[in-house]
């Protein structure tokens, strides 16, 4: 293994005791693979899939293509088979992979918290249109997805994308996953700093560099530089977190370890100040630490934060600084978010005079005329460009005053609404069933049904609650941090049907939507809803909170002090006089 580390000064090795047995960290010596994905990408670095796409695969089909790039290399492209369709979800755990799989592909593109103009917005909306029937999703991720993906078109999506400067590579696999910046980078009246030249350069110097594209398992980043953490730091493998330095002025902090799946756990803040220009070489640091240490023997525990919780933070400061960045960190406290504004939706003035304009479309679901239409909207307005969020919504940056109103017209056109509902606003849902190897449940459309029936039932809202659903234990719609955070699973209904249904995590937050603290959901034992009780369980639910809250509680401070009987439905308050 070739020594990849950086230092401007000879390293000062730490102490690392090495485990009882071996969990395959190449830095204790554990070089052999321990498992086929290790072994896989010991045979062949995943990048080298690139050109038998292009010059093998897209000419002969998909029969011509190695199982092992199928369902692996592949992923380093952005692209994952998706689910064939009429396989329900009680096949999803018992079926072999290549049993599930379509002949067409789940396409992600990356956007990386970058800006795209009318060029890269009609780019995404033709490949929509011309090679995946028309369907597009914003995920939290700030990624563009497509589906029905065939693998003869692939080269003529990457040569669209890479004439506006865009790419699916490493947008899955064992890799740099895409990083989530803030939508309002450069122009936002309150930003502490712009994270943009940062996250930039990580791109540049870093996806597609062989040196981390054979990480234990996905990397996921996150930088932003608004006070109200727009990129939901808590729960990334690395954040830098906006911050202010008394005596060196605005920088970041360094949190890393964050994930959530089935063993959640909230990011450690080292509390340190590092400079914009210095981020990259913070990041490599932190990345290295992770290819290096981390655990490759169990799939299950390959990922960042399960070294950081067994190493703690001081260790983990103390490797990067001595190991990998040959320097001490500045030390600084860790910033607290304010606690609105993280999402942009609506009109808002920039720090240039001109404004911003958040909408939301149904949980992050477009398609290829929203994308080609955002492109004209953006020339015809002569605005500045498009961003992603991390709640798959979108902004419109740069518009001038007195373009406001069409614009916010010309989006309501596209379906986009700029002063959306709550239930619209604030639920989130994963890919689902629909598409997904590995759902057991709907989401999509059961988050947009759902959406429909609160908007009916509940039209008013003083105070915001969010819904996350997810079509099972992997949290790719963040469900352990929502107000409502649905996680999917076969339940039985009153006669006893196995039907699909959602284990539910009530009052999870990540420093928004009103909440300050990160909190996990909390969970009622043996409680499981239907998906089709799931409109009348969630207005019984948010009705006790109405009735029940004290002055100022949020959901998430009430669902964490009220009793069961309230949380799980099975009891109604009535509204007082």
């Amino acid at each position: 293994m070739p020594d990849l580390r950086f230092q401007s000064q000879p390293p000062q090795h730490t102490e690392i005791p090495r485990p009882k047995r071996a969990e395959g960290q190449w830095s204790l010596g554990y070089t052999e693979p321990l498992n086929k994905n290790e072994q896989s990408k010991k045979d062949d670095d995943p990048l080298n899939v690139r050109a038998r796409i292009i010059n093998i695969y897209s000419k002969r089909g998909f029969d011509s293509i190695d199982p092992a790039d199928l369902r692996g290399r592949f992923r380093w492209m952005g692209l994952y088979t998706q689910r064939k369709p009429g396989i329900d979800g009680g096949k999803t755990a018992i079926l072999e992979e290549e049993e599930l799989d379509d002949r067409f592909f789940m396409m992600r593109v990356r956007s990386d918290g970058a800006l795209l103009g009318a060029p890269q917005l009609r780019a995404l909306g033709s490949i929509s249109t011309d090679f995946a029937r028309g369907t597009a999703d914003i995920s939290d991720r700030e990624n563009i997805q497509y589906h029905w993906i065939e693998i003869e078109n692939v080269p003529e999506i990457w040569d669209r994308l890479d004439a506006v400067g865009m790419t699916s590579l490493e947008a899955c696999g064992d890799s740099p996953r895409p990083f989530l910046g803030s939508p309002v980078a450069g122009v936002a009246k309150d930003e502490i700093i712009d994270a943009t030249p940062a996250l930039a350069e990580i791109k540049r110097r870093y996806i597609g560099d062989p040196a981390f594209s054979n990480l234990p398992r996905k990397f996921k980043t996150s930088a932003s530089g608004h006070p109200s953490h727009d990129a939901v730091p808590g729960v990334n493998d690395v954040s830098f977190v906006g911050t202010v330095h008394p005596e060196h002025g605005p920088g970041f902090d360094l949190w890393v370890g964050g994930g959530l799946s089935v063993n959640p756990r909230f990011a450690e803040k080292l509390g340190v100040w590092i400079p914009l220009d210095e981020v990259p070489d913070a990041w490599a640091g932190v990345a290295s630490i992770f290819r290096d240490y981390g655990y490759r023997r169990l799939r299950s525990k390959a990922r960042l934060k399960f070294l950081v919780a067994d190493w703690g933070v001081e260790k983990f400061r103390e490797v990067l600084e001595n190991e990998y960045l040959g320097r001490k960190l500045v030390s600084n406290p860790s910033p607290e978010p304010t606690p609105t504004g993280y999402d942009h939706v609506g009109v808002h003035e920039q720090k240039d005079g001109n404004f911003y304009v958040g909408a939301a479309p149904v949980v992050g679901r477009v398609n290829g005329t929203v994308l080609t239409g955002l492109g004209d909207l953006v020339e015809k307005h002569g605005a500045a460009g498009v961003r992603l969020t991390a709640h798959q919504k979108l902004v419109v940056i740069g518009v001038a005053p007195d373009k406001v109103e069409a614009v916010r017209a010309d989006l309501t056109a596209l379906g986009l609404d700029t002063e959306p509902s709550n239930w619209r606003r604030l639920t989130m849902a994963c890919t689902g069933i629909e598409f997904c190897k590995l759902a057991i449940v709907d989401t999509k459309d059961r988050a947009r049904d759902l959406v429909a029936e609160l908007e009916k039932r509940i039209p008013e809202l003083d105070t915001p609650i969010t819904i996350n659903v997810n079509g099972c234990p992997n949290a790719c719609a963040r469900t352990q941090v929502a107000d409502f955070g649905l996680k999917g699973q076969l339940v039985l209904d009153d006669e006893g049907n196995q039907v699909e249904g959602f284990q539910v995590h009530l009052g999870g937050s990540v420093g928004f939507a009103g909440e300050v603290d990160d909190n996990f959901g909390r969970k009622l034992r043996a409680h499981k809803v239907t998906s089709t009780g799931l409109g009348d369980y969630v207005v019984t639910v948010v009705s006790n909170y109405l009735v029940d809250r004290t002055a100022g509680e949020t959901f998430a401070q009430w669902a964490h002090r009220a009793e069961d009987v309230l949380l799980s439905g099975e009891k109604s308050l009535e509204p007082t006089a």
